[in-house]
């Protein structure tokens, strides 16, 4: 059973039986998938489970990357390039490393027409090759801490491939650090993983619960590792960024050392985190509805569209002026768009940029011009309201704002009306069931965690940080436990 929270009565039955977008309620799969097509995000390639990012998607991408960007530069690190291909030895050197990734791997065996003397693995994650590097990098204290990111694309053989949410190939960030101390290397891997909650929260209008995975959910070869999870409208969970302490095993493995103050050397404390396209795939499945794609307007490509409606030849020049005009007086805002075009009538253009989801729609005709205003359309809520022309900068950028708080909350209340908390396995079920997030307590053993994961499909999400909860008793065993986790079916 699905249940949808509906913060809004969206007014747009007319635009929702001419979308061709299937109901949330009738196959929430098929509905992501049409959404993510309406909107002209991206599209499958002729190779299996490898996507094609179209210049919309792509804009999303990089609105989503120059913000994150900036939070990373900002916390000192900088940005390098590493190679695509890594020998195969390299990764055989982590035993657990290897074996976490190896039934993802794609390998080159032969180049140039021979037969390649080592195969080369087309990467999954830069661990292994970066921290080969790192060795070079590395003398002694002077040179920690050392804080690199990239931005790349990796490759892990998908089985069950989803645009944005699983690929073959997909972009994106992964930092590398290296430090003195594991204290150092701590505070590092839970400050990035507290940027990408501010990104989630403050710019995807992404509520997020920031945690500690456990240790059959860690990043292999990783000593902890962290996530923010989220929830989607279906109330499945989206692992929306990860952060590790690497503890000294990579360095240990690639001989990642330096000299102390005193001339001693130390095997240096490492940190990998990263985030990628499938944020993307987060914001369809957070904020859109059955017209389409609705997005927030902090990484909105376009934040405005403005549709000229005029009558005949003689008013389209006087509207397209005025629009041309407004369009002007707005840059400052964001990117505004004008659609001029005149083959198509102003309904499929509302149909159109309503697949977008572009924040507001601004409507002005020959009517609108005389009496000095213009009708704003919100695409999250389909709600209008008539301004006056002199007002229309100061209300837009209002606007803006408060469709961007609306969204978070209204992500907000889902989540809070979807998280349940029970020690009862019998209602546990029934709440993974129909979806949602749940709290129950754990008593740490693998064993409980395999077999909950067998018989209902849900995973520990995380551990929750700061959530202080009296000693309870196993969901599943019914011993002693103190901690209290997150459970749900995930993407």
């Amino acid at each position: 059973m699905l249940f949808l929270v509906e913060c809004y009565n969206s007014g747009m039955e007319k635009t929702e039986q001419v979308n061709r977008i299937t109901s949330r309620e009738e196959d929430f799969s098929q509905w992501y998938q049409d959404v993510v097509s309406a909107a002209d995000l991206a599209e499958h390639s002729g190779v299996r489970g490898a996507m094609i990012i179209k210049p919309y998607g792509y804009a999303l991408w990089e609105n989503i990357q120059r913000i994150l960007d900036q939070k990373i530069k900002e916390t000192g690190h900088k940005n390098a390039y590493f190679p695509l291909f890594i020998p195969e030895s390299y990764l055989k050197r982590e035993a657990e490393h290897v074996e976490g990734f190896s039934p993802e791997l794609a390998v080159v065996t032969h180049a140039g027409g021979e037969k390649l003397d080592e195969p080369l693995v087309v990467r999954p994650t830069s661990e292994t090759i970066i921290y080969a590097t790192f060795s070079k990098w590395i003398q002694s204290w002077r040179d920690l801490p050392l804080l690199i990111n990239q931005w790349a694309n990796v490759v892990r053989w998908e089985m069950r491939p989803r645009l944005f949410l699983r690929t073959t190939e997909f972009l994106w960030q992964e930092g590398h650090t290296a430090h003195a101390t594991e204290e150092e290397a701590e505070q590092e891997t839970r400050k990035m993983l507290g940027v990408y909650q501010s990104l989630a929260e403050e710019y995807l209008a992404m509520p997020v619960i920031p945690g500690q995975k456990t240790e059959a959910e860690k990043f292999a070869g990783a000593l902890r590792t962290y996530s923010i999870e989220a929830m989607m409208q279906d109330g499945k969970a989206l692992q929306a960024g990860t952060s590790h302490n690497l503890g000294q095993n990579f360095a240990k493995v690639f001989d990642v050392k330096y000299a102390d103050r005193n001339g001693v050397m130390q095997y240096v404390w490492q940190t990998s985190w990263g985030v990628s396209t499938r944020l993307i795939g987060g914001i369809v499945l957070t904020h859109s509805d059955n017209a389409g794609l609705v997005l927030p307007p902090n990484i909105a490509p376009i934040k405005v569209i403005i549709i000229p409606i005029w009558r005949d030849e003689s008013s389209r020049e006087i509207v397209l002026r005025e629009a041309t005009a407004l369009q002007e007086s707005l840059r400052d805002i964001g990117i505004v768009d004008l659609d001029d075009r005149d083959n198509v009538s102003a309904g499929v253009k509302f149909n159109e940029w309503e697949k977008k989801g572009v924040p507001i729609r601004i409507e002005i005709g020959p009517r609108d011009i005389e009496q000095g205003q213009v009708v704003l359309v919100r695409r999250d809520t389909g709600e209008k309201q008539t301004v006056v022309r002199d007002n229309v900068h100061r209300v837009i950028a209002e606007l803006l704002n408060q469709i961007q708080r609306d969204l978070y909350e209204c992500a907000k209340q889902r989540l809070v009306e979807r998280s349940f908390i029970t020690d009862d396995y019998v209602e546990f079920k029934k709440y993974i069931d129909q979806g949602g997030f749940v709290y129950s307590h754990w008593c740490g053993s693998e064993s409980c965690e395999k077999a909950i994961n067998a018989e209902t499909k849900a995973t520990i999400r995380c551990i929750p940080f700061d959530r202080s909860v009296p000693d309870g008793k196993c969901l599943k065993c019914g011993t002693s436990a103190s901690q209290q986790v997150v459970f749900a079916k995930s993407y």
